[in-house]
């Protein structure tokens, strides 16, 4: 490949990159003769979700091509792409329409039990991710994206900052599960071990599941079981 060639591959590279970068955008939605709060905005392609204020505003995290839907029991159900001057605009208007059926007498005020699971748009609530999920989500939700960063060992760190997050997060809820005299009684591990002794805990992936799903009594056995060669291994 020719320097002019490979010049005009990474411009190309360099630009295709920038299309899938994603960025929070400011909608509006606009409903003749109907309230506009409460509709619910989902981002299916990313699977966040929002709701828009008394005004009909909202914000949300896209890139260009997403696809959006939009959805509310008083009005007809709709499905919009992020097109290139919306997403380059950070400005997205939406205008919905009533349902016919819809009476303007009836006005539901409890909004708590409607959801884009309960309305049918998605068949469990939209997930959650974590900083670092959300770095290796990014680095990974497009195939040129993926290539570059599997390629560059990015998206291997960030694998790896993903797991090093879990096992910050069950060092958390290690912190007091346990009395000392627990520790020191019934495992054998004094006082000045404790801390490494929890490091050593979240390693092992049976324990970690268990203190995710909260079984404190299965957690209690397994971690009898790793203290015991825990143990073995500090006496050598």
């Amino acid at each position: 490949m020719t320097r002019t060639s490979l010049l005009f591959f990474l411009i190309f590279i360099s630009q295709f990159t920038f299309c899938q970068e994603e960025k929070i955008i400011n909608g509006k939605i606009t409903v003749k003769d109907a309230k506009t709060s409460e509709i619910h905005v989902i981002n299916l392609t990313k699977d966040k979700e929002t709701i828009t204020n008394s005004q009909g505003e909202f914000t949300i995290l896209v890139s260009q091509d997403d696809l959006l839907v939009f959805s509310a029991g008083h009005l007809d159900y709709m499905r919009k792409i992020v097109e290139q001057k919306e997403y380059d605009s950070g400005t997205l208007k939406v205008e919905m329409t009533s349902k016919i059926n819809q009476l303007e007498e009836v006005e539901v005020k409890n909004y708590s039990g409607i959801n884009a699971v309960a309305l049918g748009i998605l068949e469990k609530p939209a997930k959650s991710y974590t900083p670092a999920e959300r770095k290796l989500y990014g680095a990974t939700s497009s195939p040129l994206d993926a290539l570059i960063n599997i390629l560059s060992g990015r998206t291997k760190m960030l694998e790896n900052g993903v797991e090093i997050e879990k096992k910050e997060f069950l060092l958390e809820k290690l912190d007091g599960l346990y009395t000392d005299q627990f520790y020191l009684q019934e495992l054998g591990i004094e006082k000045e071990n404790i801390k490494g002794f929890h490091y050593y805990l979240v390693e092992d992936s049976r324990f970690g599941e268990a203190l995710d799903a909260k079984n404190k009594t299965l957690a209690t056995f397994l971690i009898i079981e790793i203290a015991q060669k825990y143990n073995l291994i500090n006496e050598k």
